[in-house]
């Protein structure tokens, strides 16, 4: 099927922040595969917990005690301040898990058509119920009709949510506190606490979807970390696995209660494979002190971008935080991911105008210098200011 329109170029193997073609050619991924080798390509440590769990036990069943799982619930229970964890396979699959949680505390409650509430150009993922959470119509179009239920508020405007507060009977609010593909916009600390603050006050579940921004990306554990709120309900991918394919939607001590045996499952989520290893991503990160290092580098690399085109006219803004950076430009659909590529840096495009980094954790301030002055000699070329 041709879901993907993947460009020419083929990568044989990767290390570090590097990957290689058949030919040696070198590319620096500022992408890290859309969020999710967040230590990189080929890291030693997850390299060898992949061969030595692989040869002991790659999958049993759900049915019975797997403690791969339990400690690595145990870890990200610890680093969000949750209670529990259930494990899925992917991003989309997390929020799934979080949507069902928000409809059986609804029942619970005995509200009536009750509805969820997320915003506008959010994303949380391509199943048909993630798709309908979706805040963003171009990704909709042809799978309509769309799951019922949610409705759709102005992004870091608290008065709009107050608004459909008001008028439906609400049982959840689900936001991205930095939206990745929505153009790195960020919440603003103020109505995040607003938000946090009116949800529970009305009893409504509060879910971030921290797959993008969560595992250290953004210079904390979690995104919402920075605005000190707690939410009820934490999703988690991406980087979580550094490749492998895993998600997690860890909830509160309230939310803990609403899963009874039977109401959910996966048959590969939480196998022992994909637990050993984010359970040894948690450990290299927290070893390495990458949170920080993510704050520290990301600090460096936006300031570079900024003293180097300060003059180009084409940028309208530079925004983010940690390693996942924004740079808004005032061109949609150019050709400067393929420009880039050419020069051997791999990033991309996301809300048509919105250069988008998210380069693995490890990145070292030389690869952050190449980053920038690879995007100054390309992004002059389409500036009438040099």
């Amino acid at each position: 099927m041709k879901n993907y329109k993947p460009v020419k170029i083929s990568f044989e193997y990767g290390k570090g922040s590097y990957l290689f073609t058949n030919k040696g050619e070198r590319y620096l991924d500022a992408l890290s595969g859309i969020g999710v080798c967040c230590l990189g390509h080929s890291h030693k440590d997850i390299s060898k917990v992949i061969s030595d769990q692989s040869r002991k036990l790659i999958h049993v069943s759900n049915l019975f005690n797997i403690k791969n799982q339990e400690l690595l619930a145990n870890k990200l229970c610890k680093i969000s301040k949750m209670n529990s964890a259930f494990f899925c396979n992917s991003g989309s699959e997390a929020n799934e898990a979080a949507i069902k949680l928000a409809r059986l505390h609804s029942n619970n409650k005995k509200l009536k058509n009750a509805k969820i509430i997320m915003f506008n150009r959010s994303w949380h993922g391509r199943t048909i119920a993630t798709l309908s959470a979706t805040g963003n119509d171009s990704v909709q179009k042809g799978f309509k009709p769309l799951l019922g239920g949610f409705i759709k508020c102005e992004f870091n405007n608290i008065e709009s949510v107050k608004k459909s507060i008001k008028k439906y009977n609400v049982s959840a609010v689900m936001l991205e506190t930095i939206q990745g593909e929505g153009g790195i916009r960020l919440a603003d600390k103020k109505f995040l606490k607003e938000l946090r603050d009116i949800t529970i006050k009305k009893d409504i579940l509060l879910i971030v979807d921290e797959v993008q921004t969560g595992m250290g990306r953004t210079g904390k554990w979690f995104s919402y970390q920075h605005s000190n709120i707690k939410p009820d309900i934490v999703t988690c991918a991406k980087g979580l696995g550094n490749g492998v394919p895993i998600g997690a939607c860890l909830g509160n001590k309230k939310v803990s209660k609403l899963f009874t045996p039977g109401s959910h499952g996966s048959t590969f989520g939480g196998n022992p494979l994909v637990c050993a290893v984010s359970s040894k991503v948690i450990d290299v990160i927290d070893k390495y002190d990458l949170c920080n290092q993510s704050e520290i580098i990301g600090d460096y690399l936006v300031s570079k971008i900024k003293e180097k085109t300060k003059k180009l006219d084409i940028i309208k803004d530079v925004r983010g935080k940690g390693l996942m950076i924004g740079i808004e430009i005032n061109k949609k659909n150019s050709n400067i991911v393929k420009d880039c590529l050419d020069k051997k840096l791999i990033l991309n495009l996301t809300s048509e105008n919105v250069i988008r980094l998210l380069p693995p954790l490890i990145t070292k301030k030389t690869q952050a210098d190449f980053i920038a002055n690879t995007l100054y000699e390309v992004l002059k070329g389409y500036s009438d200011e040099k």
